[in-house]
């Protein structure tokens, strides 16, 4: 039997999401939580939060509309979008979101902002443009594919399963960043050290927004493989702090003690995203080694 449960009780949730006394890893908790729930009211909980000061927070947000996948988040991540005095990482991941729910009419002001001054968002309206006509093209195949993950990614896995073909793919800058993306979802449902190998390798190529999508997924396999690349690029004080946010939130679903000592180093890092991400992350380091049933608690916490 599936539990029904109350707006009050969501509202309850959207309050710790909305409370800035709370701690941060509290706040991602509830945050996920209401992403697993869904619905109107979760949307407007989750709406409410744009206006923090944390710009991994409201990434955060951002990426669980997305994943959501209701067209209700439409409107609230086109106003993001648009939003030049938000952060480019939060920008850029409402248009990646747009992108996920797929709704043809977002194309148009994706289409306004593919030419963005800011790189990230430039490239991710691109590739957000591409998802939307490719699920126009292929109706519900996406829906088909092998992803072990359940996410909705910004780009479907292509067919080849070869690992030395899909790397070469994934390191061609002449290719579009759309196929290089289908190239990385390839690797990653394959799963194999040597997709490992091929996406470490990645992680000091192409754009900040390239390797931080490597970084995602790297973080999404939860292979100890990945350790070292991941580390090597959170230790880079040069590299885009994007992409040594990601290095962080992946080191913490790998969640070894390599990954858990590196994590406590960057604590105080003087990059305010890498520094949460790290918090964020160490939290799901303890989820990780916990008997915890899922991260996403906090109807039991509220």
């Amino acid at each position: 039997m599936v539990a029904v449960i109350s707006d009050s009780q969501i509202n309850n949730i959207g309050e710790v999401l909305n409370n800035t006394s709370r701690p941060l890893k509290e706040r991602f908790r509830a945050l996920f939580t209401l992403r697993n729930i869904g619905g109107s009211q979760s949307i407007h909980c989750i709406e409410k939060c744009f206006s923090d000061s944390s710009a991994l927070l409201k990434h955060e947000l951002a990426y669980c509309l997305g994943q959501m996948q209701d067209a209700k988040a439409n409107p609230i991540l086109t106003t993001v979008l648009k939003d030049v005095t938000q952060e480019p990482m939060v920008r850029h991941e409402a248009a990646e979101a747009l992108g996920a729910i797929g709704s043809l009419e977002s194309i148009e002001v994706l289409e306004k902002y593919k030419n963005d001054e800011v790189v990230e968002v430039a490239e991710t309206c691109e590739l957000a443009i591409e998802r939307i006509k490719w699920l126009q093209n292929h109706g519900n195949q996406e829906n088909q594919s092998q992803n072990p993950y359940n996410s909705v990614d910004p780009a479907p896995p292509n067919d080849t399963r070869n690992v030395e073909e899909l790397k070469s793919v994934l390191l061609n800058d002449a290719a579009t960043l759309f196929e290089r993306y289908r190239a990385m979802f390839s690797l990653r449902n394959m799963g194999t050290n040597e997709a490992v190998d091929a996406l470490g390798t990645a992680l000091k190529h192409g754009s900040a927004l390239f390797r931080h999508e490597i970084a995602f997924v790297l973080g999404q396999l939860q292979n100890e493989r990945g350790f070292t690349y991941l580390r090597n690029s959170l230790e880079d004080d040069e590299e885009n702090e994007m992409v040594r946010h990601e290095c962080a939130e992946a080191l913490g679903a790998i969640a070894t003690e390599d990954c858990i000592n590196v994590l406590n180093r960057y604590l105080q890092d003087p990059k305010r995203v890498v520094k949460e991400s790290c918090e964020v992350a160490l939290d799901m380091c303890e989820y990780e080694n916990s008997p915890e049933f899922q991260y996403a608690n906090g109807l039991n916490r509220t």
